[in-house]
């Protein structure tokens, strides 16, 4: 009987969480929504990312950005929160580190929301629900810039 190491790996895809040396992409979620989050966690890590931490606020979040960087590669930012939205957020990230990687998420209808992140610095953007290609797609696209 044959087992997979008898076969070559040409199909085998290195997880999109992997930088080229190995090392994990660390990830910040940014999300009112418990259940959000525990969904962008289990699509992430199914890839390899490290989640370093999550946030339930604008506020929050630039906090924690703060407090883990310059160790956090990318940001996923929900753009209607509690205290702080996520465009405000976003400004005050990128006030702090020009170089910061933010992927947006928003609900459908919030187009302008979306547009006027994007002119704020964001990287890309990702509409609810989430879809776990798409949402990888976006994300890979992002971080391997």
């Amino acid at each position: 009987m044959k087992s997979t190491s008898d076969f070559p790996t040409i199909n085998a895809k290195i997880p999109d969480g992997l930088k080229d040396d190995g090392s994990k992409y660390r990830v910040l979620l940014v999300d009112d929504s418990i259940f959000v989050k525990k969904q962008l966690q289990q699509i992430l890590l199914s890839q390899d990312y490290e989640v370093v931490d999550s946030a339930g606020d604008g506020e929050e979040a630039i906090e924690k950005y703060k407090e883990h960087y310059p160790n956090i590669d990318l940001v996923t930012m929900d753009i209607t929160m509690p205290k702080m939205d996520g465009i405000t957020a976003l400004e005050q990230i990128m006030a702090f580190d020009k170089n910061a990687r933010v992927v947006m998420i928003s609900a459908l209808g919030k187009e302008e929301l979306v547009k006027k992140a994007l002119l704020s610095g964001a990287k890309n953007f990702i509409i609810k629900p989430l879809d776990r290609v798409k949402v990888l797609e976006r994300l890979a696209s992002v971080v391997r810039k």
